[in-house]
């Protein structure tokens, strides 16, 4: 790792007590217990009085791939966060239930059938990879749809 120049290790502890914003001269935090000794905030952290939720994970749609039928040339927008109603497509749910997550869109080269992942865990969307027979899936609850 790079040394960095005084003035480079003070902007860098500005911005991380400040949220990433630079104005003022806030960010610099010493700690009550051992006086001189400055305390650098984690750029991770979050500044006091803000709390930053997790990224919303998405949720398990069905235990079991779709098979569906893709046209070459067609755009598709698979569903990443499970809360569509038209599974395995998106039908914009993710805006509410789940606004860190969007849909995967892709456009086919060619005609065919494939399975589309319906447990959202698969490692290559958004085509099921048989993740949903892990026990993890098929132990979860699935999400209860009005």
């Amino acid at each position: 790792m790079p040394l960095l120049r005084p003035a480079a290790l003070v902007t860098l502890m500005r911005i991380a007590g400040n949220g990433g914003r630079r104005e003022g001269s806030g960010g610099l935090r010493r700690c009550r217990d051992s006086p001189g000794v400055l305390q650098i905030p984690s750029l991770f952290s979050a500044p006091q009085g803000r709390r930053y939720s997790a990224p919303p994970q998405p949720v398990i749609a069905a235990k079991q791939p779709f098979p569906v039928e893709l046209k070459a040339g067609k755009k598709y927008a698979w569903c990443a966060c499970g809360h569509s109603k038209n599974q395995p497509f998106c039908d914009g749910a993710h805006r509410k239930a789940a606004p860190g997550i969007s849909p995967l869109r892709f456009i086919p080269e060619e005609d065919k059938t494939v399975w589309l992942c319906g447990c959202k865990r698969t490692r290559s969307p958004p085509y099921c990879d048989g993740t949903h027979k892990e026990e993890a899936v098929q132990r979860a609850q699935l999400s209860a749809k009005p």
